[in-house]
């Protein structure tokens, strides 16, 4: 195993993810990229009848998930890099994937089922679907109830 992609968002399941995708690299000898993905455009101010939208400005607050990985990493002694991409998480997960041969793909998951799954929909699982890739899902625990 040469390279692992490792998507990020902030989210304790993401955290996860970033934790369990950097013990693999570092046993494997492999080089990460972390991928954060954010929104093409922003809702914007209606027009006559019509929604508007205007295109997504970065802010400093969404470079945060990638700057701790990075930071992680280099506690770990793990070749890492990071990549901030803008559509659809999914679709930019697989593309960089997809890009640089990754050997697997880390993804975090909130743990949704059932109807919260169908309803909400699911990054982990649509990437799952969407990629011919290797991807581990790693799930966060379940608070104790």
């Amino acid at each position: 195993m040469k390279r692992i992609v490792i998507a990020t968002d902030g989210s304790e399941a993401a955290r996860e993810a970033v934790r369990v995708g950097l013990e693999l690299a570092a046993e494997q000898g492999a080089k990460v990229t972390f991928v954060h993905v954010v929104p093409e455009l922003d809702p914007g101010p209606m027009g006559i009848g019509v929604p508007g939208v205007t295109p997504h400005r970065i802010a400093e607050a969404e470079q945060a998930p990638l700057v701790e990985a990075e930071q992680r990493a280099r506690e770990q002694d793990v070749s890492a890099h990071a990549a901030l991409a803008h559509g659809d998480p999914v679709n930019e997960i697989v593309a960089l994937a997809d890009s640089i041969d990754a050997d697997l793909v880390v993804i975090g998951s909130r743990g949704h089922t059932g109807l919260a799954s169908a309803v909400l929909g699911s990054v982990s699982r649509g990437v799952m679907h969407e990629t011919r890739r290797p991807v581990v899902v790693v799930r966060t625990a379940s608070p104790a109830r």
